[in-house]
């Protein structure tokens, strides 16, 4: 079958729909992109906020005039949350997240007889061999990620037990579960085997790996045995919640090959707009636990995530936070405006914040990350860094525009001969633009 594959939302749901596409092409199905015709079409869709909510249903509706004689299979945290809406935008198929596991089983039986396997060339590992265009955005069509990106998005949890009042994920996603370390172990050899250099460990809460367990320090031994018993060039968390780590935990990074770059979510810079959020943190010990982890990991990158427009949220509060984000010389704010979920305890808190009230918020939180992004990576103009190169498009004079990424996250762009695609290379960092830093290649 020709399967085409696209992922709205987090990186999970990115790891989740690059698994689908190794075990469709395992399974000796062609995965194409967005310009060729498809059997199937598979939508991973997210629901974290409202609008994620309706781009899902967006999509869904494209895909079906895209490809009026595809099947169209819904999954994801739409697809468990709203079954009966996903049902009536007219798809062939709804999957929760507790059966998105056996996507490829579920095809095969429902379609397999109507379309035969139609395997199209192939590369490592039996993957197919095409390129990712640029420009995606959050909607990311998954045309061939796996032979032609640099990095693995790699699900090793799903699922979460924190009561966070504004999250609807916990919801979606059920209790937390951990994948088997052998197991985790066995698919980083195989994406290095593949030609991966970087793998990118993915989870709802991925600090809580191991706990379902047993092993309170699961994540810790995790990203240990990754780093002593296999040879993945790179190795990068997603996000972290910051009572889940210590101070010890950051010994992880006497490895060269652990990405310096942590994204800690803290949601609001204001002690009494966490305690609603039923947050287990407070922003003294966020605070310490930065410190910390900068003590321990030089040039580290921090990032975090803010919602502003949270219930109750009076403007004192909100300065009161984005007083204390200032402080804290974060390299990267994501921003988000409080978005009321249908099942969750803040739905049906009291003194809802006003759109307009929130938007303004939101508008000065950005503009704060704009200052923020800027200075941390202004530290770096004049330093030679190693970047990992994953893009590239035609530049103006005819050369080749590279994209990449340091192990600290920052953004490099660079002019530059082919063949510098999934290869490292020591960099000159000359310049700061708001796309990111301007790199200067070393002489042939």
């Amino acid at each position: 079958m020709r399967i085409r594959l696209e992922t709205l939302g987090c990186r999970l749901n990115t790891s989740e729909v690059e698994s689908l596409a190794r075990r469709f092409a395992t399974a000796g199905h062609q995965v194409v992109g967005p310009d060729e015709p498809a059997d199937v079409c598979v939508l991973n869709t997210c629901a974290v906020t409202h609008i994620a909510a309706r781009k899902s249903r967006q999509e869904a509706r494209r895909l079906k005039r895209a490809h009026s004689d595809a099947a169209l299979v819904v999954t994801g945290c739409y697809a468990e949350l709203e079954p009966d809406q996903a049902a009536a935008l007219g798809v062939d198929m709804v999957v929760g997240n507790r059966d998105k596991e056996r996507i490829v089983e579920l095809v095969e039986q429902r379609w397999g007889a109507q379309f035969p396997i139609s395997p199209g060339p192939r590369g490592a590992a039996g993957l197919p061999l095409r390129h990712r265009p640029r420009g995606a955005g959050n909607l990311q069509p998954l045309v061939s990620n796996y032979s032609s990106r640099t990095r693995a998005f790699l699900k090793v949890q799903d699922g979460c037990d924190n009561r966070c009042t504004f999250c609807i994920v916990t919801i979606a996603r059920g209790e937390a579960r951990s994948q088997p370390a052998d197991d985790v172990l066995a698919e980083v050899r195989s994406l290095a085997a593949t030609g991966y250099q970087e793998v990118v460990l993915s989870g709802v809460h991925l600090g809580s790996y191991g706990h379902d367990r047993g092993d309170r320090r699961g994540l810790f031994h995790l990203v240990r045995r990754i780093l002593n018993e296999t040879d993945m060039p790179r190795l990068r968390l997603s996000s972290l919640e910051p009572w889940d780590l210590d101070a010890d935990f950051f010994r992880l990074w006497e490895s060269p090959r652990l990405g310096r770059h942590l994204h800690l979510p803290l949601q609001s810079g204001c002690d009494a707009t966490l305690r609603r959020m039923a947050r287990r943190t407070t922003g003294a010990a966020f605070a310490g636990l930065v410190a910390a982890a900068r003590a321990a990991i030089p040039d580290l990158s921090v990032t975090t995530d803010m919602i502003v427009g949270f219930p109750g949220e009076t403007e004192a509060e909100f300065a009161a936070s984005l007083a204390f984000v200032d402080t804290l010389a974060l390299a990267k704010l994501h921003v988000f405006r409080y978005s009321p979920r249908a099942g969750t305890a803040a739905a049906a808190m009291r003194n809802q914040v006003p759109a307009a009230v929130a938007a303004e918020r939101s508008q000065r939180m950005h503009e704060l990350n704009n200052k923020l992004e800027h200075t941390f990576r202004r530290r770096f103009v004049g330093r030679t860094m190693d970047v990992l190169w994953e893009t590239c498009q035609p530049g103006r004079d005819g050369s080749l525009e590279w994209d990449g990424l340091t192990d600290n996250y920052l953004r490099v762009l660079a002019p530059g001969g082919p063949g510098l695609r999934n290869v490292v290379t020591p960099v000159r960092l000359v310049a700061d633009t708001p796309q990111g830093l301007v790199g200067q290649l070393p002489a042939a």
